[in-house]
């Protein structure tokens, strides 16, 4: 079944060409649940062909990513915020602890949206808080590149280096994706350490 899916990818981005990776991964960045491992090796291994050019495909990519967080962010921030200020005390989320929120993600935005562009579930969801708390838009398109950037060349890399092995796909993503969770954790860890260097230096 995941070699039928895998081959129709093929067929698909081999037909729509450069947009049509921009397109799913704008698509995999909202809330459509489609999944970027399915999508950037199947490119990957496109590259490995010479149908396609590997900058060329993480450029879409990443910028395909960075339109679909746009479409949580606006979306968030234009309807969400409202809501949640006029209903959430109704749901638990009063004013006062939504502005704790809001505080939160306005000081740790940056760490939260480049790590959230690299966790499965979270990166769809990610942008939903940015959005609310009005992040700032150079601060969040700029680490939503970053992270939405790192995480689609390592799929390019993976599917361009598995080559005809299509099979090897999804297990080779998911030995990356721990890989790249063990990464966030340690990363975070130094963040925090920095963090209360800081406030005690302070």
């Amino acid at each position: 079944m995941i070699h039928t899916l895998i081959q129709w990818l093929l067929d698909t981005i081999g037909a729509m060409g450069y947009p049509g990776i921009l397109l799913l991964m704008a698509m995999e960045s909202s809330i459509i649940p489609v999944p970027s491992e399915l999508v950037m090796p199947p490119a990957g291994y496109l590259v490995y062909q010479g149908k396609m050019n590997m900058v060329v495909v993480i450029l879409c990519g990443t910028v395909g990513s960075l339109i679909g967080a746009y479409a949580n962010y606006f979306a968030s921030h234009y309807l969400g915020r409202p809501l949640i200020l006029k209903y959430g005390k109704y749901v638990l989320i009063p004013p006062d602890k939504f502005e704790r929120v809001e505080r939160f993600f306005l000081k740790h935005g940056e760490i939260s949206t480049f790590i959230g562009r690299l966790l499965p579930v979270i990166r769809h969801l990610i942008s939903i808080p940015a959005g609310v708390a009005g992040m700032n838009h150079l601060k969040f398109s700029l680490y939503t590149l970053l992270g939405a950037g790192l995480w689609c060349t390592i799929l390019t890399l993976i599917g361009y280096v598995i080559g005809e092995n299509q099979q090897l796909i999804i297990q080779y993503s998911h030995k990356a994706l721990v890989w790249v969770v063990l990464f966030c954790a340690m990363l975070v860890g130094v963040y925090i350490w920095r963090q209360r260097t800081n406030s005690s230096k302070a």
